[in-house]
């Protein structure tokens, strides 16, 4: 059990290095990493699955795919889109659906063995949140136009010594969503699956002492089990997890579109 203890210790002591990005070749001065390959295969996964799904359209879908992406588009439509945005939110829908897919594409892939999640790298999610920011400022602009966009962001009935206050205030707060949205996905993807390698390395490091134990009793076989165990209770755990950011980062960007494109 000592031998287990301390060789699960050294390993997982070099746990972080696995997950730091390595530059795996470069393009003119840019050093492209096997997160950013990761995020391109989760493009190309996530155009496969939008393709596949658009081109077989049914009015009452038959094959289980099929009824699975028209419900979480529904999902997506409704839950995200209509009860956040309200008015008008129907012309944001492929935005926050095309969001939705590839960051839960991005978050499944990862769970695959073997395979990265581009959200576990802050790179990554700085560049999605980057382009919901931009978007969201862009529908502000578009709908009250850049100086009434940027008036707004002081509520209405405040009164007139405070304004100065609280337009900066809101203004910081509106700058920050973007650090907040790369941050949030990020931190939440890259401990999810280092706590996945570190149960994978205890179950991994108590199995083989198990095995190859002399004593070969019931005693060395429990700890092995016990492992295993929570290892498929995080796995599972991870899966929801999966879903869940992928459903925040839609949903908070669908809020910052409603703030933007109406008045407080």
């Amino acid at each position: 059990m000592g031998d287990a203890l301390t060789k699960f210790v050294e390993e997982a002591q070099g746990l972080s290095e696995h997950f730091e990005p390595q530059v795996v070749f470069s393009i003119g001065g840019w050093g492209v990493t096997q997160y950013v390959i990761w995020l391109f295969i989760a493009f190309a996964v996530t155009l496969c699955v939008i393709l596949v799904s658009s081109r077989k359209l049914e009015l009452i879908p038959r094959k289980k795919f099929l009824s699975v992406m028209e419900y979480m588009y529904s999902f997506v439509n409704k839950s995200v889109a209509e009860d956040v945005i309200g008015e008008g939110f129907k012309k944001h829908v492929p935005f926050l659906a095309t969001l939705f897919f590839f960051i839960l594409i991005c978050n499944i892939l990862g769970l695959v063995p073997g395979f990265k999640t581009s959200t576990g790298a802050i790179s990554c999610t700085w560049a999605l949140s980057t382009i919901s920011f931009v978007y969201f400022i862009v529908v502000g602009v578009r709908s009250m136009g850049p100086i009434g966009y940027i008036g707004s962001l002081c509520p209405s009935g405040v009164p007139k010594p405070m304004v100065p206050v609280i337009w900066f205030l809101e203004l910081f707060s509106t700058l920050i969503r973007i650090l907040t949205l790369a941050v949030r996905l990020y931190g939440n993807m890259l401990a999810g699956h280092m706590v996945l390698a570190v149960f994978s390395i205890a179950t991994t490091v108590f199995i083989q002492q198990a095995l190859f134990s002399v004593s070969m009793d019931a005693i060395c076989l429990v700890p092995s089990f016990l492992w295993f165990v929570l290892l498929l209770l995080m796995y599972a755990m991870e899966c929801l997890v999966a879903f869940i950011q992928a459903f925040v980062f839609a949903i908070l960007s669908a809020s910052y579109i409603q703030m933007a494109s109406h008045k407080h």
